[in-house]
């Protein structure tokens, strides 16, 4: 069930990032510049790669907002590739210019490559590297900034921060220019967390309307994550050492713990929304892995294209973004009308 939906297109090189938003309500104030900040915030972190030095994303609002509040229509979100300059016959629709230039057929285990080329008859991996890279998510963040602003006039703030890279819990740098050193690369885990939520969001009377479920695969389809956690790890507890228990204080319902992650049964508790993430080590290497040559079906090295160290704080900041539009949409179910106005959250 979607009220807050958007969709978005645009390749790794091609032109453009586009999204097109669908279920704002009108009157929403939308600042650019807290979306362009957003993305500013994805680009950065220690042990990105050179594409970053190229690129400083900024959005472009094209539909949907006048005078700096949304009016109800679709909102068009565009952000330019500035390296499609050096791509624009590599990627160009037309077939006259058709070239065979910055085109592969070795696979990089971990990524796309494989099951790409299968599914949709393609010998030519840059026709799946380029949607398939995490180049995307900078138009998702930007969709993020979007529903972030929208959730701060309900004082609903969001925060994230790292937990684990490789195999460090603190001294994270020294971590990342050993790997980097060594060509080599680095995941981790971070936490991402949301604060004054309403009861209720979600619901417990069907599996694709729980909250936790729709939170766990926003955050999981993100480009290489590989396990989402809400709340703390159950394991090693007791069901009398684990769960929340539940007490008054000045005639309000309190807790003094929140193992639970701020979700019971499908739905918002009261509690703060905490979500961990564990993002594996990126595919591409300098060291490139053995693998195969998917045109001359013989053994090679995998293809390498530039890409980051470690992006673990990158992808914090996306999972903050697929998160917010997530809340936007239950809180669209609950509260929604079709103005700012008509919305009052208790």
């Amino acid at each position: 069930m979607e009220k807050f939906r958007f969709l978005t297109a645009g390749e790794s090189h091609g032109k453009c990032l586009t999204a097109i938003i669908e279920g704002i309500p009108s009157g929403f104030e939308i600042n650019p510049d807290f979306i362009n900040d957003e993305l500013k915030r994805r680009q950065g972190g220690y042990g990105r790669g050179a594409r970053m030095k190229i690129e400083s994303d900024t959005a472009e609002i094209t539909s949907g907002v006048r005078f700096g509040k949304t009016i109800g229509s679709p909102l068009t979100l565009v952000i330019y590739n500035k390296d499609y300059q050096n791509w624009e016959k590599i990627m160009s629709i037309n077939p006259e210019d058709y070239t065979e230039e910055k085109s592969f057929t070795t696979c990089r285990p971990g990524h796309a490559d494989y099951a790409g080329c299968i599914k949709y008859n393609t010998k030519d991996l840059r026709n799946i590297l380029e949607r398939s890279s995490a180049r995307q998510t900078a138009v998702e963040v930007a969709v993020g900034a979007v529903a972030k602003q929208i959730l701060n006039h309900f004082n609903i703030k969001c925060s994230s921060k790292i937990l684990q890279i490789g195999k460090a819990v603190e001294n994270f740098e020294q971590e990342i220019d050993f790997a980097k050193e060594n060509g080599d690369t680095l995941g981790g885990k971070f936490e991402v967390t949301f604060e004054n939520l309403p009861v209720g969001l979600g619901s417990h009377v069907h599996w694709d309307r729980k909250l936790d479920g729709r939170i766990a695969q926003a955050v999981m389809s993100i480009p290489a994550v590989k396990a989402v956690e809400i709340g703390e790890n159950p394991l090693g507890y007791s069901g009398s050492e684990y769960h929340d228990e539940m007490f008054i204080q000045d005639g309000k319902i309190v807790r003094k713990t929140n193992r639970a992650g701020g979700i019971e049964g499908g739905m918002t508790n009261g509690e703060p929304l905490t979500v961990k993430a564990v993002m594996k080590p990126i595919a591409t290497m300098q060291k490139p892995l053995n693998s195969v040559d998917m045109a001359s079906m013989t053994e090679s090295q995998a293809h390498y294209e530039r890409s980051d160290t470690c992006a673990v704080e990158a992808c914090a900041v996306v999972a903050e973004a697929r998160i917010a539009c997530v809340i936007l949409n239950e809180i669209l179910l609950k509260f929604g009308a079709d103005n700012a106005e008509q919305i009052n959250i208790p």
